[in-house]
């Protein structure tokens, strides 16, 4: 995203195909979530998450390309994955933050290489 894009006509946008926006003041600014596939009962179907960032370097993409050259890493998580919806499917913050230990993990390792 450039800089100078629109931010609320683009939430608007994202909003209108039924996403849910959601504020991340504690992540690097500028950082847009939008969810798709939960209800107050739990997911409904398949969720989807969207992240939105200015150009930069996260650690996302460092993570994502070390899973795709490393599919036995990528077994693993997506093990861990689905033990952990197992654990906390109504508490997404319980769930995203069990994860943060591997991911950080992974991404310090692919940083060295």
């Amino acid at each position: 995203m450039k800089e100078d894009t629109d931010t609320e006509a683009f939430i608007r946008k994202i909003e209108s195909i039924g996403y849910i926006y959601t504020y991340q003041p504690g992540k690097p600014a500028p950082h847009m979530m939008f969810m798709k596939g939960y209800t107050p009962q739990g997911f409904k179907g398949q969720a989807y998450h969207l992240h939105v960032r200015y150009a930069g370097d996260w650690d996302e993409p460092i993570f994502c390309h070390y899973l795709q050259l490393h599919p036995e890493v990528a077994r693993k998580y997506g093990e861990l994955k689905v033990e952990l919806k197992k654990r906390y499917e109504h508490d997404r913050d319980a769930y995203t933050e069990s994860k943060t230990e591997f991911i950080t993990s992974i991404v310090q390792l692919a940083r060295k290489r």
